[in-house]
């Protein structure tokens, strides 16, 4: 337990994190309020125009696990995948906004390399999300971009645990990143938001169990059980971590590599889907996993503040440490990305926009 205590804060960022607003909006159902419901929350941010006109928008969409995965059988929009509605809907607001391209991205368990034909499979349209801005592009980033290439995306400071992640270059060359989460509890970093979602950035064929010793794999062969074990390190391509002698133990390395890629690829916005979602875990491979009906959307311009939000709002203080709920077992990230300066998880400091979390909130451990 010794080994999984956070590191004092004087080695990290600053000692203020920025608090920025984050907006809270009751939303019963998908359908036609989940379009309104995001309009009025960006408003209430100061508009997104500001933030996506004329840029290139990449919008990381939370498709965990493969599409057989099924909560009680259910569609995976219902449980533990953010619903097609809330998709599409901010892909057709931030065209509106004047973005000039929107990519979809998200590192699919799909052996065809095609984040499109992965939805399909999974019984969506692909061609509902094409439609709902002028351009609108899909890339499964498990995979390089032209050519099989990666890009190294360096972390301010030397990393926690890697100083530099190998990433599709959609990530690197990218004007706006946009997290699209659903909210959930984590079986290993206690919740799963805008930041955690940040964590499938990472390629399979370069940090999965399967990927190529020397090189990348050509094909997804495994989970990236070395990012949560660190039983080997990452194809000899990518730069190895930074202390191999660190914990072996899940709880300290998930949270430190979730907050590493949010300081090398900082989120522009981060919007969490928790109309219809999951408690207990990620998805149905965890068995405690079961169907909640939260009837929520939140959203803001900096993930800790959203994500302390948001952890509140699933009857958790986000001021939580390790050895606490819901970080039982693991360090907070919130905690680890407000030291690095990212933002403060502290209620006191952050403005609510639009519903009070007291009107929303939610207890995942009875429900």
């Amino acid at each position: 337990m010794a080994g999984l205590a956070l590191a004092p804060r004087d080695i990290f960022g600053s000692a203020t994190p920025p608090a920025s607003p984050v907006a809270v909006a009751k939303c019963m159902e998908y359908g036609p309020q989940v379009r309104s419901a995001l309009a009025t929350m960006f408003d209430q941010l100061g508009g997104i125009s500001r933030i996506v006109k004329g840029k290139t928008v990449a919008v990381k969409i939370n498709m965990t696990g493969h599409y057989n995965d099924r909560v009680q059988g259910m569609p995976l929009g219902m449980t533990h995948w953010v619903h097609p509605e809330v998709i599409g809907n901010t892909v057709h607001l931030l065209g509106k906004a004047g973005a000039r391209r929107i990519i979809l991205v998200e590192s699919s368990l799909s052996p065809s390399h095609s984040l499109e034909q992965f939805m399909s499979d999974a019984g969506w349209n692909p061609r509902d999300f094409a439609s709902a801005a002028p351009r609108v592009d899909f890339v499964d980033t498990n995979y390089g971009g032209p050519g099989g290439t990666y890009k190294r995306l360096w972390v301010p400071g030397g990393g926690l645990m890697f100083r530099a992640y190998d990433l599709n270059p959609v990530y690197t060359d990218c004007d706006v990143y946009v997290s699209l989460a659903k909210l959930k509890e984590h079986a290993t970093a206690g919740v799963t938001l805008s930041m955690k979602n940040s964590f499938g950035i990472t390629p399979c064929t370069i940090y999965g169990q399967g990927a190529g010793i020397d090189k990348p794999s050509d094909v997804v062969k495994g989970a990236r059980g070395m990012l949560h074990n660190g039983d080997r390190q990452p194809s000899k391509t990518a730069l190895p971590e930074n202390d191999p002698s660190s914990p072996r133990v899940p709880g300290y390395r998930v949270p430190r590599v979730t907050a590493d890629l949010v300081h090398a690829r900082p989120i522009h916005l981060a919007i969490i889907d928790g109309i219809h979602t999951v408690a207990g875990g990620e998805g149905p491979w965890i068995r405690r996993c079961r169907p909640v009906h939260a009837g929520v959307l939140i959203a803001g311009t900096n993930p800790v503040t959203t994500d302390a939000v948001a952890t509140a709002v699933m009857g958790f203080d986000p001021m939580a440490t390790h050895g606490t709920a819901p970080f039982e077992s693991c360090d907070s990230t919130l905690q680890l990305a407000e030291q690095l300066g990212i933002g403060t998880r502290d209620l006191k400091r952050i403005e609510v926009i639009g519903t009070p979390v007291s009107s929303v909130r939610i207890d995942f451990r009875r429900v």
